[in-house]
């Protein structure tokens, strides 16, 4: 990432600035994200967690995303601003402007992440929310930014050339937006003389007091003079070795190392390259921190909401299951007061057509039977409930059926019957190559492994067959001596934004785990879909 740091220096960020009524840990989130980004991602979380407004959610999940970002937690960051898009709606203005910086933002981290089709695309899509002029020329700059890491020049330049004239009544960013065309123009053409252009930006940048343009300045500098005149190439490099410092901005220090070490004089260079080393060490560590700490709040966050929703839960099924016990007892009273009277006018009836003996005989017996019942109601603890236990008969005989069921067992020819299963999905619109699924591949493998295995590619092929409209299939199987390598790729549509898995995603991945395996799938690419299966050779039985 280092390499490309100085084309980022003109790419901008737009903060969401859209009005909304906010809960107290959404304020308390604002006030701490330019204090303690861990603190503020707390609350912001809290919020996206406590929220039944969907806006002030989206809201949430873009400033965590920022936090992240800030942290070098790219992917989590995309992960966080793809749960803020799924909240919004294109159609209401109000969500627009979320939208926008959403857009805007998930365009940076792909930049980062040396995504540039994605990042164009994401720039595109925020452009299309994008009413203030102001705003527009900040994500052209960005877009523009893109195209010049792919190397299309020329699209960099008709993109700066459209915003240039706009820009002079921003004296920064009228610097930003020359300084970096000029850098442009010469990387299309390394004869162009780009100095008059970077030293005017430079001179305006100076002129603004903006350290954060003075940076920028000096790193196109030295890239400009590096091999031309490497004595003003390492002038400059100090400069901004200096001024990065003065920024604390340790990813700027690093690319300034970077170029000390490579223009500095044989005694200079192990001093900057004990530092680089130092700096960048401290740099990942502190970002893996990060990283596991916005990881251990959302844990912590979505514990406390399970646990007070159980105790909710809990509490309610304790006053229901008392109303059912206070229901099952009044109806038997009821029911007892029923027969009781039934029986009253039966003995009536009977009285009038029996002989009086009878009747009282009768009466006595019947009347002291009812007695016994209601007084056994009255005082009984528990009232058994035979409905129940016939329900918990049922489920215990399912139980011993599935307790019974017998292992599968593995075809002799494993290797034949993998090429057929997998070439059972082919048709006149699919194409299915399989490469390197040989005999020898599978040497080793427990049954119970193989076993998964065919049923996870079949999940695989399943889900392709339905879900990705692919033209192409390629299964590839590599072997090292401890490792089984299943690479699946495909031409179809991809993973959607926001993919989750489905029940049978989700049992394909218990089923590597229950073999030692793991599951990948490759969300950065943008065209079809990438999955990684990894199996251990050796396990245990």
């Amino acid at each position: 990432m280092l390499i490309a740091i100085a084309c980022f220096f003109g790419c901008t960020r737009q903060r969401n600035t859209t009005p909304v009524v906010t809960s107290t840990d959404y304020k308390k989130g604002e006030s701490l994200l330019n204090i303690k980004n861990d603190s503020a991602f707390y609350y912001f979380n809290r919020a996206a967690s406590a929220s039944t407004d969907s806006l002030q959610i989206a809201m949430a999940y873009t400033y965590m995303a920022i936090i992240q970002s800030d942290a070098g937690d790219y992917f989590g960051s995309q992960e966080s601003l793809l749960q803020s898009l799924k909240l919004l709606d294109e159609r209401k203005e109000k969500d627009q402007q979320c939208l926008l910086s959403d857009y805007n933002e998930l365009g940076s981290t792909s930049l980062r992440l040396k995504n540039y089709d994605a990042a164009i695309d994401y720039y595109n899509q925020a452009l299309k929310f994008t009413k203030d002029s102001n705003y527009k020329r900040v994500t052209l700059n960005n877009k523009a930014v893109a195209c010049q890491e792919k190397k299309e020049y020329a699209q960099a330049l008709a993109i700066y050339s459209s915003i240039i004239s706009e820009s002079r009544t921003d004296n920064k960013e009228f610097a930003r937006i020359l300084s970096n065309m000029a850098k442009v123009k010469w990387l299309q053409h390394p004869g162009y003389n780009a100095a008059p252009e970077f030293l005017t930006a430079l001179q305006i940048r100076k002129n603004e007091n903006d350290n954060w343009g003075l940076n920028a300045s000096y790193a196109h500098l030295s890239d400009y003079y590096q091999h031309a005149h490497p004595d003003s190439a390492l002038i400059y490099a100090n400069k901004m070795y200096a001024i990065a410092r003065q920024l604390n901005s340790p990813d700027d220090e690093l690319y300034a190392l970077q170029k000390l070490t490579l223009l500095s004089p044989p005694e200079a260079i192990k001093t900057y390259f004990t530092r680089y080393q130092q700096l960048s060490d401290s740099l990942q560590t502190a970002r893996n921190n990060a990283k596991n700490q916005f990881a251990l709040i959302r844990y912590e966050v979505a514990k406390n909401k399970a646990d007070k929703l159980a105790l909710q839960k809990d509490n309610t099924e304790k006053k229901i299951q008392i109303l059912v016990q206070w229901g099952l007892l009044s109806g038997t009273i009821i029911l007892a007061i029923v027969i009781f009277f039934w029986y009253k006018r039966r003995k009536q009836r009977m009285i009038r057509e029996q002989q009086l003996n009878t009747s009282r005989k009768i009466h006595d017996e019947v009347a002291n039977g009812i007695y016994r019942i209601m007084s056994e109601v009255e005082h009984a603890a528990f009232v058994e409930k035979e409905p129940l236990l016939d329900k918990l008969d049922i489920v215990y005989e399912r139980s011993r059926n599935i307790s019974y069921e017998h292992p599968e067992t593995v075809h002799p020819d494993f290797q034949q019957s993998i090429t057929e299963l997998l070439e059972s999905f082919a048709s006149e619109t699919t194409r299915i190559l399989i490469v390197g699924n040989t005999k020898e591949i599978w040497e080793g493998l427990l049954p119970k492994a193989k076993t998964a295995l065919k049923h996870v590619l079949q999940e695989l092929m399943i889900n392709m067959k339905r879900h990705s409209a692919a033209g192409n299939v390629v299964v590839k199987f590599e072997r090292s001596e401890s490792l089984l390598k299943i690479l699946y790729s495909d031409d179809g549509i991809g993973l959607p934004p926001g993919f989750h898995y489905g029940n049978g995603l989700t049992s394909t991945e218990n089923r590597m785990k229950m073999i030692g395996g793991r599951i990948i799938f490759d969300r950065t690419t943008t065209k079809g879909l990438k999955i990684q299966l990894y199996i251990p050779m050796f396990q245990s039985k």
